[in-house]
C-alpha cells in the first residue's frame, strides 16, 4: 500500500512499511525511511506505483483549464473526492485525484485552501481582483525584463534615467527601475553607478560625483532664500589700527586680519581681528538654523557651498576699506622671547587697509628676504615685526611639544579656469610649502587667538567647544584640555565664524564673557553641561567628515584631470608603505600593484597606463627606483 502526503509544502509519495495510531512509517522511492503524521496524509492507494503516479499527474494537471475548473467547483468548501466526481463525472481514481490535487494546489488565486485536501473556490469579486493584480504583475515583470535588457545593451529607458540619482543614493529595491538595473548589473557584472554612467545617465563622472553628494546632503539645493541681517543694536568703537588680511586669491569669506604696533618699551601689541557675525546671527534665530544645518562651508576645486547666506557674508566679511564689526584680541608680547605680557579682548569695528593675497606676495616674502633687514618688503613695517614674534611664539610651542613642527611638505592649491562643473575646464595645481612665511605667520596668530580665547572661556566658567589631543587621541569636548600636537594648554576654534559653525558658537560665548565678565555664566547662550552643546559637537563631527571626504574626492578627480591635461605618462613618486606611493608633482596617493619591497621614502618612477574617473583611481606600474643621490627633478609633463 502506498500513501500520498504533504511535507514542507510539497506532495510526496511512499510505500507504507508500518502503521501506528498517529504516524506511518514510509519508505520513499530512494529507500529513505521516515515517519509521517497521519494528519499530513491525503489518501492511500494501491496503484499505480509512486514512480509512475507523480510524473503522470504532473503532466495531466497542466492540461486542466483553470477557469473551467473554477466554474465546475461547488460554491461551498469541498474535498478532492467531491470535486473529482463533479469534474470527471464519476468517482475519481488515484491518478485523477492526484492530478486534480496538484492543479488545485497550484492555483491559489482560483482556489483557497481550507485544510488537508480541502479547498474552496474564490468568490467572483476576489478572483477578479486577484487576476487583475496578477496581470499587472506579469506586465510589470515583462517591462522590468525589457528595461533590464535595454540597460545591459547600453540604452537607458526614460523611466530609469529620471530615477538614476535616486537609484544610487536611496534606491527603492521594490521598484521596477531598481529591479531592472540590478538584473542588468548582474548580467554585465558591474556596479549600478558604472552601468548608469556608461549608459548616459550623466554626461561624465564629475556630474555623478557632485550629483550624488548634493542628493545626499543638499536635496533641496544649495542656495539660500533672500534674508535680512538684523542691525546691531550697540555702538561699536572704530579700531585705530592698520590691519591687513592674508588669504588665497579665491577667498571671499575673509574672517581674520592682523595689526601690529611697536610700543615704546620694545614690545609689540598685536591685534588679531576676527569677523563678528555672532552679533547678528544669534542662537536659535533663523540665520542660526541655516548655519547649523550646514555646520561648515563645503570646499571643492573651483567652487564652494557657503555655510552662511551671501547677505551675512557681505555684512561681516573683512573686505578692505569698509568698517565691519570684529572681535579683536590685542596681545602685548616680547618679540624676542615670545612671552605674552598681557591680552585684552574687545568688540569693535575695523576697516581693513588691504586684503593681501598669497599669489601676489609669496614669491616676494620669503624666509631669505625676511632674514635680510636691508630688503624693503611690501608692507615692511607690518610684516617684519609680526614675523619676528611669530618665530618666537613657534619656539615657545616647540618647547612644549618637545620637537619642532614638520611643515616641509608641499601643499597644492587648485584653480579651475572655467566652469567647475565641466571636466574639460583647465585645472591648475599651484604648489605651496606649508612653511611659507605668510602661511606660518597667519597660522601662528590664529593658534594664539584660539588658545587665548579658549583660556578666557575657561577662566569665566563658560563651556565652549574645544579640540584637544592627549596621548595621540584627538577629540572635541566642552571643557579646556591640552592639545599636545600644537603645544598649547587649550585650543578652541574661534577664528573662522563665517565658515565653521563651531567657531560661531564659541564666538557667542566669547561675546558674553567680554560684555558681562564674571556674570557671563548667567547670560551666555550655553550653560555648563548644556545638552545642546554636545549635540552640536556630534553633528559637527559627522558633517565635517562628510564635507572633508567630498573635498578629497573632488581634489582627486581634478588631479586625474590635471595628469591627463598635462599628458603625464611617467612621473616620480615616493613610497609611503607597502604598495602605497605619493606622486611628487600632484597631491595624490595611489596603490601600486607589483611594487617591490622598498623602504619608506624611497623615490621611484612609475608609468601611468590609464585613468578611472568614477573610482577616482589610475592604473600605473613600477618602472624603477631613483638613486638617493639623484637630485634633478623629473618634469611631470614629459
Amino acid at each position: 500500500m502506498y500513501v500520498l502526503y504533504e511535507e514542507d509544502g510539497a506532495f510526496k509519495t511512499g510505500h507504507i512499511m508500518a502503521e501506528a495510531d498517529a504516524t506511518l512509517q514510509v519508505e520513499s522511492e530512494s529507500g529513505k525511511r521516515s515517519k509521517v503524521k497521519r494528519a499530513n496524509c491525503i489518501f492511500t492507494f494501491a496503484s499505480p506505483t509512486p514512480d509512475l503516479l507523480m510524473p503522470q499527474a504532473d503532466s495531466l494537471a497542466n492540461e486542466i483549464d483553470l477557469p473551467f475548473l473554477w466554474e465546475c467547483a461547488p460554491a461551498d468548501e469541498f474535498d478532492i473526492e467531491t470535486m473529482g466526481a463533479e469534474y470527471f463525472g464519476h468517482p475519481p481514481d488515484t491518478l485523477e485525484k492526484t492530478t486534480l490535487l496538484l492543479r488545485l494546489h497550484s492555483a491559489p488565486i482560483y482556489f483557497h485552501r481550507r485544510g488537508r485536501g480541502r479547498y474552496r473556490a474564490a468568490p467572483p469579486e476576489i478572483l477578479s481582483a486577484a487576476l487583475a493584480a496578477q496581470e499587472k504583475k506579469q506586465r510589470a515583470a515583462a517591462q522590468t525584463e525589457e528595461w533590464a535588457q535595454a540597460i545591459a545593451a547600453g540604452q537607458l529607458p526614460d523611466e530609469v534615467a529620471q530615477a538614476a540619482m535616486t537609484l544610487i543614493t536611496k534606491p527603492d529595491k521594490n521598484s521596477q527601475a531598481w529591479k531592472a538595473l540590478d538584473a542588468a548589473c548582474t548580467q554585465r557584472q558591474t556596479s549600478p553607478e558604472r552601468l548608469l554612467l556608461d549608459s548616459g545617465a550623466w554626461p561624465h563622472a564629475l556630474a555623478l560625483h557632485k550629483g550624488r553628494f548634493l542628493a545626499n546632503h543638499f536635496p533641496r539645493g544649495t542656495g539660500f532664500a533672500p534674508c535680512d541681517v538684523p542691525d546691531i543694536a550697540r555702538e561699536l568703537p572704530l579700531a585705530e589700527v592698520e590691519a591687513y588680511s592674508v588669504d588665497d586669491i579665491s577667498t571671499t569669506e575673509i574672517d581674520d586680519a592682523l595689526s601690529v604696533t611697536r610700543l615704546p618699551d620694545g614690545n609689540l601689541c598685536v591685534g588679531i581681528h576676527i569677523a563678528a557675525p555672532g552679533l547678528a546671527v544669534t542662537k536659535d534665530s533663523a540665520l542660526d538654523k541655516l548655519a547649523r544645518a550646514r555646520m561648515s562651508t563645503v570646499y571643492m576645486p573651483g567652487d564652494k557651498i557657503p555655510m552662511q547666506p551671501d547677505e551675512v557674508i557681505a555684512a561681516f566679511s573683512l573686505d578692505e576699506g569698509r568698517p565691519v564689526p570684529v572681535l579683536s584680541l590685542y596681545v602685548t608680547a616680547n618679540p624676542e622671547t615670545g612671552e605674552i605680557i598681557s591680552h585684552e579682548s574687545r568688540l569693535e569695528r575695523l576697516a581693513v587697509r588691504a586684503n593681501l593675497r598669497h599669489n601676489a606676495l609669496d614669491a616676494l616674502i620669503t624666509e631669505e628676504s625676511l632674514a635680510d633687514p636691508s630688503i624693503e618688503l611690501p608692507h615692511n613695517d607690518w610684516i617684519r615685526p609680526l614675523w619676528q614674534l611669530a618665530l618666537a611664539l613657534c619656539k615657545q610651542r616647540e618647547i612644549v611639544r618637545g620637537k619642532p613642527e614638520n611643515n616641509n611638505r608641499v601643499e597644492y592649491s587648485f584653480y579651475v579656469d572655467g566652469d567647475p562643473d565641466d571636466p574639460s575646464s583647465t585645472v591648475r595645481l599651484v604648489p605651496r610649502l606649508r612653511n611659507a612665511p605668510l602661511d606660518r605667520l597667519v597660522a601662528e596668530y590664529m593658534i594664539l587667538a584660539n588658545s587665548t580665547w579658549g583660556g578666557l572661556l575657561a577662566t569665566h566658567g563658560l563651556p565652549g567647544i574645544y579640540r584637544s589631543q592627549q596621548t595621540g587621541r584627538v577629540r572635541m569636548s566642552t571643557h579646556a584640555l591640552p592639545h599636545e600636537a600644537i603645544g598649547v594648554p587649550q585650543y578652541a576654534w574661534c577664528t573662522s565664524p563665517l565658515r565653521r559653525y563651531v567657531d560661531l558658537v564659541n564666538q557667542w560665548q566669547l561675546i558674553a564673557a567680554i560684555e558681562n565678565g564674571v556674570s557671563a555664566p548667567l547670560v551666555a547662550p550655553f550653560k555648563p553641561r548644556d545638552a545642546d552643546l554636545f549635540a552640536i559637537i556630534g553633528g559637527f563631527e559627522s558633517q565635517y567628515v562628510a564635507w572633508h571626504d567630498f573635498q578629497n574626492s573632488m581634489e582627486r578627480f581634478w588631479c586625474l584631470r590635471w595628469l591627463q591635461q598635462q599628458q603625464v605618462s611617467e612621473c616620480e613618486a615616493t613610497v609611503l608603505k607597502e604598495d602605497l606611493v605619493r606622486l611628487s608633482h600632484a597631491p595624490m596617493v595611489v596603490r601600486l600593484t607589483g611594487l617591490p619591497a622598498l623602504d619608506r621614502g624611497q623615490r621611484i618612477t612609475l608609468q601611468i597606463t590609464g585613468f578611472d574617473e568614477l573610482a577616482l583611481e589610475m592604473d600605473c606600474r613600477f618602472v624603477a627606483s631613483i638613486e638617493s643621490e639623484q637630485t634633478e627633478e623629473i618634469n611631470p609633463a614629459t
